[in-house]
């Protein structure tokens, strides 16, 4: 039997009993668009977090009082950690450490900002040193950043982000105006470069002052400090730097030898490979919730096709006797179940490719659909369509001819 005879036999047959046919497609379309959704969300995230949120340079590390938090238990130890403080900060800056180099500083909170009679709430004040924008590659539209004689001064200078200049100055130049935080007048000199939403929170709605400025009129007393640091020789020296930073620290807080680190140190690495953890439990769930679905879906699919090699014993008797071959006719039963789950694939693939694209555009959730989870797919609903066929088309080709002639 040629390829094509046996194709249009098998969709023949499908098409005989549409309504049956979609019905058994539901487990596979289940499974394939559970697939395909949650893991275009995970691959559009891991490629976000990648190149948007993990934005340290791999050289640059930070000093936070919290550091990476796990579980509930870390979060309460974290707590009872000492602030980190500007004098640590100057210990750092000022140590002879033969692998550290550059050493900057911030503190952040959220505060009303306002200009004239408008106002925006929720603004991240961030008081900076002025080499943080260097370290962490922050680009500017317009202007520029603030300087070190600036800072010294604690000069009422300010950068802002582009949701702030929409907000505040809408369809003018923000450069060289004023606006208030905290009852304090700050003339804006730049303007960064707009920078999206990092899982639906805006990282545009922003305005960074000087962190003497910050310290002076806004740190409270129980606010922590976050120190960044960079190692001297490039990535090469990041080890030795780490461990210089952290025996200072742990000296000047005169930590016990067995004791841990009063302080998290967080590098480009540690986040990715928390990242990682994160997105490997996430697919591990995807893909118990999308096996099980294909697994119903394959069952469904072969009893379907027990059934159909029920109906249809007598128009396999009657071609067995005109000289079909067995293979044949197991072909066939084959093809109409990978047929089926391939269908069953296809609708699963633009159904999870439509759940992708509803979450990255109403929820600003990066989602992408690759070549390869299409192929993967597509590849996956075959292979169960085949397995679920194996039996059916096992059983219509060792049908006894005569029997199968009598089934009328």
């Amino acid at each position: 039997m040629l390829a094509a005879d046996l194709i249009r036999a098998s969709l023949g047959a499908l098409r005989a009993h549409k309504l049956r046919s979609f019905l058994t497609l539901l487990g596979v379309i289940i499974g394939v668009a559970t697939m395909v959704s949650v893991v275009g969300i995970i691959a559009g995230l891991d490629a976000y977090v990648k190149d948007k949120i993990i934005r340290m340079a791999p050289d640059v590390y930070v000093v936070d009082r919290f550091g990476i938090i796990r579980s509930h238990k870390e979060f309460v130890q974290a707590l009872k950690r000492p602030l980190l403080t500007w004098d640590d900060f100057e210990r750092v800056q000022h140590a002879p450490l033969a692998h550290t180099g550059q050493v900057s500083s911030r503190a952040f909170r959220t505060m009303t900002v306002k200009a004239g009679t408008r106002h925006l709430s929720n603004v991240y004040v961030v008081g900076s040193t002025p080499n943080f924008a260097q370290m962490f590659n922050l680009e500017l539209d317009a202007g520029r950043y603030f300087q070190a004689n600036e800072n010294q001064a604690a000069a009422n200078v300010a950068v802002i982000g582009t949701d702030t200049r929409d907000e505040l100055f809408p369809h003018v130049d923000p450069l060289g105006r004023t606006l208030t935080v905290g009852g304090l007048p700050f003339r804006i000199i730049g303007l960064f470069t707009r920078q999206g939403k990092a899982l639906g929170f805006s990282r545009d709605n922003i305005v960074c002052i000087p962190i003497q400025v910050y310290r002076k009129n806004f740190m409270a007393a129980g606010d922590s400090l976050n120190i960044q640091v960079q190692a001297k020789g490039g990535v090469g020296d990041l080890d030795a730097s780490v461990d210089e930073v952290r025996a200072l620290l742990r000296a000047a807080r005169h930590t016990g030898f067995r004791d841990p680190d009063p302080f998290g140190i967080l590098t480009q690495d540690s986040l990715q490979d928390l990242w990682k953890q994160v997105s490997q439990a996430a697919f591990v769930l995807m893909l118990l919730v999308s096996s099980v679905s294909l697994g119903v879906g394959g069952i469904v699919i072969m009893n379907i096709m027990l059934v159909s090699v029920v109906e249809r014993t007598a128009e396999i008797g009657i071609r067995l006797a005109l000289g079909a071959r067995k293979r044949d006719i197991a072909r066939q039963f084959l093809l109409e179940a990978a047929i089926l789950s391939l269908c069953g694939g296809i609708l699963g693939l633009l159904a999870g490719a439509g759940v992708a694209w509803l979450v990255r555009t109403l929820a600003d959730f990066p989602a992408r659909i690759t070549e390869g989870i299409v192929g993967s797919s597509l590849a996956v609903s075959t292979l169960v369509g085949l397995a679920a066929g194996f039996l059916p088309a096992r059983r219509a080709a060792s049908l006894p001819v005569i029997d199968a002639l009598r089934a009328e």
